[in-house]
């Protein structure tokens, strides 16, 4: 697919990778499933650079509006999830 992925100027070059990924990783519950303990380490260190809940509303909208993916079904179910469930969506 072709997409661009959201991120803000601020950060760093490796906080915009470390965004990237948790946003891939978004993706590969929608396509194959991932692993919970994967999702959360990608998640945590998303909320790391993104601590805000509004920010985090606002790229999970952006992300959503870009790829079709929506993240916040897959990290209630990360939430609810024991480790090592697989996430689907």
């Amino acid at each position: 697919m072709e997409y661009t992925y959201p991120f803000s100027l601020d950060w760093s070059t490796d906080e915009i990778v470390d965004v990237v990924q948790f946003f891939e990783v978004i993706e590969n519950a929608y396509e194959k499933g991932v692993k919970r303990e994967e999702l959360l380490k990608k998640y945590r260190r998303f909320k790391e650079i993104v601590p805000s809940i509004a920010e985090e509303k606002t790229y999970f909208r952006e992300f959503e509006k870009e790829s079709g993916y929506a993240s916040y079904p897959i990290v209630k179910k990360m939430k609810e999830l024991e480790d090592s469930a697989i996430i689907k969506a």
